[in-house]
């Protein structure tokens, strides 16, 4: 997928956490002491990362798994520790640094492999599963479904995804973060009703084979976004 509002977008991204946040995302999703605002975040991502996870089957063994966006490489390292065979994208390269100075001992035939790139780049291969944390969440609409479209071409199982639910009090909360220093802002999102993503997934050819399955929203203090699993029809 190379639409025109997709790469610009993901070029702002891209400067974002490789150049002027990179110190600031490698702290946040580490346990030194951040911000109450940042802390809240960190609580919530956990959560999130939790959820995804266990959507994921328990034993990874012999499964390919694709994290789409993989900032520092929490939920990568937890699927290779199961045993996956992980390979993680994400495009700015000096978390991924951070991600392989992490990258703890995996003694249970589990891998995990970094990659800086394009998280819909077709040279990634198939996988069983592919899982975007908070990736997605900063396209429009129509680029997030294409997307999804991208990914279904190359998974034979599972797409788990996060979305930024359009609720009153999260529009409340962005307005409420642009007063905030500049260093505490993340990037703009694109919120979206769920009914409005679900009218998207069902009537977008390249996921006509899908099915929506489990959907949990996770609201914690700063950090608000829902997770959606598409499985093969």
């Amino acid at each position: 997928m190379n639409t025109v509002s997709y790469t610009r977008r993901r070029s702002q991204l891209e400067d974002y956490f490789d150049r002027t946040a990179a110190e600031t995302w490698s702290r946040l999703t580490s346990d030194a002491p951040v911000s109450r605002i940042r802390a809240t975040v960190r609580a919530g991502r956990g959560t999130m990362r939790d959820t995804l996870l266990g959507w994921l089957p328990p034993e990874l063994h012999g499964i390919r798994v694709l994290d789409a966006g993989c900032g520092t490489g929490a939920l990568a390292t937890e699927a290779a520790l199961r045993g996956g065979d992980v390979l993680a994208v994400d495009i700015a390269a000096s978390l991924l640094d951070t991600a392989r100075e992490r990258l703890p001992a995996l003694p249970g035939g589990g891998r995990v492999e970094f990659i800086a790139g394009d998280m819909l780049s077709p040279v990634h291969g198939r996988f069983d599963y592919a899982v975007a944390m908070d990736s997605l969440i900063h396209y429009q609409l129509r680029d997030t479904l294409d997307a999804l479209a991208t990914l279904a071409e190359r998974v034979n199982r599972g797409i788990l995804f996060t979305f930024a639910p359009r609720t009153p009090l999260l529009a409340v909360m962005h307005a409420v973060g642009r007063c905030f220093p500049r260093g505490d802002r993340a990037p703009a999102i694109e919120p979206v009703a769920f009914e409005k993503l679900v009218r998207g997934i069902e009537r977008h050819p390249g996921l006509r084979d899908w099915r929506i399955g489990r959907t949990r929203r996770v609201a914690c203090g700063f950090y608000t976004s829902q997770a959606l699993e598409l499985t093969r029809a």
